[in-house]
């Protein structure tokens, strides 16, 4: 279905169909982010002050958002890095391993991954 944005991933094998949420695919794009060097966690802006917050593993998915469209799996990853820490480096390393790990564990195409860098920390 061309341009249908969904709320988690189908894949087709010859039995059947697999549904994949994108809460699972967010802590696959997290675990595959926070593990790039220079990443210190995942962030989350506040409504009320705009302020990023360092996100606990267990909420490691709040920082990612994930949209399904065109049968392609497009990645926000909202994170926290490191003093110090290459800016374009970290940013490409994420991309690069984000994209690999989901499509890896998924079978399905990433189509994009954009890395949004909410803060620094030391």
């Amino acid at each position: 279905m061309k341009g249908v944005i969904f709320m988690a991933a189908l894949k087709r094998s010859e039995r059947g169909f697999v549904r994949v949420s994108n809460t699972v695919i967010a802590k696959l794009a997290g675990y595959a982010a926070t593990s790039c060097y220079g990443v210190v966690g995942m962030a989350s802006k506040s409504s009320t002050d705009g302020v990023a917050r360092l996100l606990k593993m267990e909420n490691i998915n709040k920082g990612i958002k994930v949209k399904i469209e065109d049968n392609k799996i497009n990645i926000s990853v909202y994170i926290i890095v490191g003093y110090g820490i290459n800016i374009r480096t970290i940013g490409e390393t994420i991309q690069t391993n984000v994209k690999y790990q989901v499509e890896k564990a998924l079978g399905m195409q990433v189509g994009s991954v954009k890395v949004v860098i909410e803060g620094i920390r030391e």
